[in-house]
């Protein structure tokens, strides 16, 4: 799994919106969700919380809500911690470096947005989604969206197309858009998904957003 050090950090946000059809909706529509759906002082867990952007955009929306910001990358998260810092709201925030272990935090909800796709092995996977599950409450949400297995044959050409056409992705990060599918992301299923998840405890997964290769699903932890 990348930890997005140096350059790759300090670059991340330019570079994401160019990589994924729809990514400021996907973002927008889970944060509709949980607005109708949390406690005013709920508080969030957000898996690979990268330089914040995402609590950044939700801690305005609702200022009670709190936060569990969860990274493996130390570069992402200091780049995070300053941002918060400087929007005032960094005691609403609980920066958290590493992979979460046992129980230390109960969320009301849980977001792992464009992550599964880079750890490697249903294994991991699954280890994965039992960290989210375990520091989740009874009943928590979890908002989860990734690259996905095609489901055609022409659908990863489209993503790329689009990306160049449309995103601004340059012919240069069209050809690493292409290795990097081959070398450095895992996709899965959504029946593989489904598996994974009821596994561990997770109710049956309800899609929720999908834009070439990319789909979301909200799930909740089942007592």
């Amino acid at each position: 799994m990348p930890t997005f050090t140096g350059e790759e950090a300090l670059n991340y946000d330019q570079r994401i919106g160019k990589l994924v059809p729809g990514y400021a909706l996907l973002h927008q529509i889970t944060a509709a969700q949980l607005a109708v759906t949390l406690p005013p002082n709920a508080t969030i867990l957000v898996i690979g919380a990268g330089t914040g952007r995402e609590i950044i955009e939700l801690a305005d929306a609702n200022k009670d809500w709190h936060f569990i910001a969860q990274d493996v990358s130390a570069d992402m998260l200091a780049i995070a911690d300053q941002n918060f810092t400087n929007l005032g709201i960094r005691e609403r925030v609980t920066i958290h470096h590493g992979t979460i272990g046992g129980d230390a935090y109960k969320a009301d909800a849980a977001l792992c947005l464009l992550v599964m796709h880079f750890v490697q092995g249903e294994h991991d996977k699954s280890a994965l989604l039992g960290q989210v599950y375990t520091n989740l409450k009874p009943e928590g949400q979890l908002y989860l969206a990734d690259l996905m297995s095609p489901e055609n044959d022409f659908e990863r050409e489209a993503q790329f197309q689009y990306c160049h056409t449309a995103l601004g992705l340059t012919e240069q990060g069209v050809t690493k858009m292409r290795r990097n599918f081959t070398n450095e992301f895992f996709p899965i299923s959504t029946q593989c998904l489904t598996e994974l998840l009821g596994n561990i405890g997770f109710s049956t997964p309800t899609p929720y957003f999908k834009a070439l290769g990319f789909s979301a699903f909200s799930t909740h932890k089942c007592i």
